[in-house]
């Protein structure tokens, strides 16, 4: 059941969740440490594997529909989002595994409605509900929704002359990623220095705790998410 919205929707929102990539340095720290292999996003946190944990965050913000976009290790990510239903969520797989980020979003963008997009890693399970709704409120009442890139802000916050250190998760018109995404094969930052340098509104939320910032890589980042949520839950 959809959560009830408080902001007049004029656009639709969906929200992309990439989860392509190919964890190996966390598959370096488990050998390391002599532990068996385990994709990051198949890790447990305390009774959610981390891309559902991720799935449910983003779910709860009131995004109309959610496409997960995979790549690597698809087929086991795929057996775990088999077990968890939601009417909104369309699982997608990359035509090519071996892409970088930028082709991971455009194929998500390509497989939702046009309107705002909220786009989030999977191995961001720490990002509240409320940081997403943020994310979204501000893009939906600005002036111009389709020029402007509402994100999770890493230094500076409010309206930004910088794209330096940004990158997911953040919210903008499925226009601005249709124009920006194709033909690129490359990681988010530059394309969203390129977006500021063309006269795209920045506007930088501060995180609630500073784990919001951590993606998942290592295995000391996920035991740090570990008994984040623990805390949380207790």
């Amino acid at each position: 059941m959809h959560e009830k919205r408080t902001l007049k929707r004029d656009y639709m929102v969906s929200a992309i969740v990439t989860a392509a990539g190919k964890n190996r340095r966390m598959i370096e720290d488990l050998k390391v440490r002599k532990m068996p292999p385990k994709h990051k996003l198949l890790m447990d946190l305390h009774g959610n594997p981390v891309i559902i944990q991720t799935i449910k965050n983003v779910l709860n913000s009131g995004v109309d529909e959610c496409t997960v976009v995979l790549g690597h290790f698809s087929r086991e990510i795929s057996e775990v989002l088999d077990g968890f239903h939601d009417e909104r969520i369309k699982v997608i797989e990359n035509p090519n595994m071996n892409v970088e980020l930028s082709q991971t979003l455009l194929n998500g963008v390509k497989n939702v409605k046009k309107g705002l997009c909220l786009c989030v890693a999977a191995d961001q399970p720490i990002v509240t509900t409320e940081t997403m709704k943020k994310l979204i409120g501000k893009a939906l009442t600005y002036p111009e929704p389709d020029n402007i890139v509402s994100v999770l802000a890493r230094e500076k916050t409010g309206y930004l002359e910088s794209a330096q250190g940004l990158g997911m998760p953040f919210v903008c018109h499925s226009k601005l990623l249709e124009r920006y995404l194709p033909g690129r094969d490359d990681n988010l930052n530059p394309i969203l220095r390129d977006m500021i340098g063309d006269g795209v509104v920045f506007y930088g939320f501060p995180a609630s705790n500073k784990l919001e910032l951590v993606n998942i890589n290592r295995y000391e980042d996920y035991l740090k998410v570990l008994e984040k949520i623990k805390k949380v839950k207790d």
